[in-house]
């Protein structure tokens, strides 16, 4: 990227950033703000080789931040919500020289960063300004080693995976990963200067970062900034913003859909051309709910951190979108693996494997990661997949989420399917549940849609008349509302623990 520019690439009055109640920042104020804050930076003693995090509420400031720090360091946005034991471990994990925090930011952050001994920038913004607009306050720590824009491969945004088995992997995207997959996410949802991205992702995870801010502003397009998702809020946020699309996760989908009926004159009223969802798998039914609700094509995309998001989609009309696939590759190459290494043909199930300019070379400090997942040519993604005869890529599950039912393999997303055509049922997640027999016996958590009503044995014979005896749900738990985690992804690891089950 030749930094500002591509960063914010449209006309220098066209809106670039926006948000609830504020006026816009243009592109060419984006541009000046991004090379103000780089010498600023470089004048507080932060250059290319350093590492900032950021630790910010959701909306415009953090959406510029993340783009005016990375364009001079590498930056690493932290989940607000972090307490002191997790916020140890990230800073110290990412090796920060500083942290960017509110004006009076006063919470944990502060008192990690003091007892590490990292450098504490507040994120200044003055009343009435521009939405993103800011000026970072701070005592200098010393010169820089390296001053000026940062170059394509340097690190520009540091991400842990999310350790749900394991210790979280860091890892590095250089500036030529970002570029890569800006560039593919334009070109597959055909991103131009008069769309407008509602963004209600939040701005600590790639989807939010990427899918959302970085592919827009790269297209020379604007992205309204909300707080984060608010279902209540949503189609407010509709009519002010008039976008021209959105990109969410399948749980943020329903919750919409679970409201729209109640909005009518805000759905009537909306210019979507399309809807995105991505980050997790999204029910064949919701996107058919979803299509008719708003008359626009809803687009399933498949990404990851390590991709810098996006590794497939589906493709725009009039080419096909299949409802359960993610898609065609849109940006790496994509195959399916067999354990030896070897491809498999079309229609084989396998590991999903992906190679391409937006891949990160490999984890930081994490030889041993890196051996497994960098092999045969090819990035092991975790996943399990097969490619149709039109090259339709299906995820059919995370390996490590497969159930082992007395040797008999599960794929929990399989269950989830033929459980969403329950008419009573809104929400499902399937998942293991320990047993002392079997090892894993199939577990389902469900929330029933409004007004509803369903016992666990009608759930159960539903079931038991669509599948293999051995993958009906045993364990079925109906609740309100299914534990999440910090991006609204339901998470099968560990819910077994977190339900009292097993």
């Amino acid at each position: 990227m030749a930094l500002p520019e591509d960063f914010a690439a449209g006309a220098a009055s066209a809106p670039a950033l926006l948000a609830p109640g504020r006026p816009a920042l243009t592109h060419d104020g984006l541009r000046r703000l991004i090379a103000d804050t780089v010498k600023r930076l470089n004048g507080l003693g932060i250059g290319r080789d350093d590492r900032v995090a950021i630790m910010l509420p959701n909306g415009p400031e953090m959406a510029a931040a993340f783009l005016a720090v990375a364009a001079g360091a590498a930056t690493a946005p932290l989940n607000p919500a972090y307490r002191e034991e997790e916020l140890t471990f990230y800073l110290t994990d990412i090796g920060a020289k500083a942290i960017l925090v509110g004006r009076d930011e006063t919470g944990p952050s502060v008192t990690v960063a003091e007892k590490l001994g990292i450098a504490i920038f507040r994120l200044d913004v003055a009343e009435g300004a521009a939405s993103g607009t800011f000026t970072i306050d701070g005592k200098p720590v010393g010169p820089p080693v390296s001053t000026g824009y940062a170059g394509p491969d340097d690190a520009a945004l540091l991400l842990h995976t999310s350790g749900t088995t394991s210790r979280p992997k860091l890892v590095p995207l250089s500036h030529k990963n970002l570029a890569a997959s800006a560039q593919h996410i334009g070109e597959t949802l055909a991103l131009a200067a008069d769309d407008r991205c509602l963004n209600i992702m939040p701005l600590f995870h790639i989807h939010g970062l990427i899918a959302a801010v970085l592919s827009s502003l790269a297209a020379g397009a604007s992205v309204f900034c909300t707080p984060g998702f608010d279902a209540l809020r949503f189609f407010r946020w509709l009519e002010e913003a008039k976008p021209t699309w959105y990109t969410a996760v399948p749980t943020m989908h329903q919750a919409i859909l679970a409201r729209a009926a109640r909005n009518p004159d805000a759905v009537a009223a909306s210019r979507l051309r399309f809807i995105r969802s991505s980050s997790a798998s999204l029910p064949p039914q919701v996107m058919l709910e979803l299509e008719a609700a708003f008359s626009c094509p809803v687009l399933e995309s498949y990404g990851m951190t390590e991709a810098a998001h996006q590794m497939a989609s589906n493709p725009l009309p009039p080419h096909a979108r299949k409802p359960g696939s993610v898609g065609i590759a849109a940006g790496p190459d994509i195959a399916i693996m067999a354990p030896d290494g070897k491809l498999v043909a079309p229609g084989e199930e396998g590991e999903i494997v992906i190679r391409g300019p937006n891949v990160t070379d490999g984890y930081v400090n994490n030889p041993s990661a890196n051996e497994s997942a960098f092999a045969h040519g090819w990035f092991h993604t975790g996943d399990q997949g097969t490619l149709d005869d039109e090259g339709y890529l299906r995820v059919t599950g995370r390996l490590k989420e497969i159930i082992n039912r007395g040797g008999e393999k599960i794929s929990p997303r399989e269950v989830d399917e033929v459980l969403m055509d329950h008419p009573a049922i809104a929400q499902v997640v399937c998942f293991a549940v320990p047993h002392d027999k079997l090892g894993e016996e199939v577990g389902a958590a469900i929330v029933l849609r409004e007004g509803q009503k369903a016992s666990e044995q009608d759930i159960r014979s539903f079931a038991a008349g669509r599948l293999a005896d051995f993958k009906v749900p045993r364990r079925i738990v109906i609740l309100e509302e299914i534990p999440k985690g910090a991006t609204g992804k339901l998470q099968r690891i560990g819910l077994a623990q977190k339900l009292g089950l097993g």
